[in-house]
């Protein structure tokens, strides 16, 4: 008598990767996701890494984590994998102050990210 399995948030073509918590803003974050919409995940993994963005690295690394997920777990073909979607949401923002002259103070506000991203297997036309 165990709990039955969650279903699956994507199809049976497709894997799934979030990174939950990246340092920068959800702006900042969705130019670089707009960069490799609907690319092939191979192009996509060329135009993060030599991107001088610096929100690239972070997104590279959960692209590259959807790739893996759908090689090993769900045995999908690596080359015909493309971005089908990659979405940005706001996460958690952490509240700091910085001294201001006459005993003030300002607020410092540091946001992170969310990035989904979804690789689809995509068949031979």
């Amino acid at each position: 008598m165990s709990k039955p399995a969650s279903p699956r948030k994507v199809g049976d073509k497709e894997a799934l990767s979030v990174g939950t918590q990246i340092r920068g803003s959800a702006q900042k974050l969705n130019l670089v996701a707009a960069l490799i919409r609907g690319k092939k995940a191979s192009d996509a993994l060329n135009i993060l890494q030599f991107s001088p963005k610096g929100m690239a690295v972070d997104a590279r690394k959960v692209l590259a984590s959807a790739i893996a997920n759908a090689e090993n777990n769900h045995n999908l073909d690596v080359d015909a994998l493309v971005v089908a979607e990659a979405s940005v949401g706001k996460s958690i923002t952490m509240k700091r102050f910085a001294t201001r002259g006459r005993g003030k103070s300002t607020r410092i506000l540091k946001p992170f990210s969310r990035l989904r991203i979804v690789v689809r297997e995509q068949e031979e036309a």
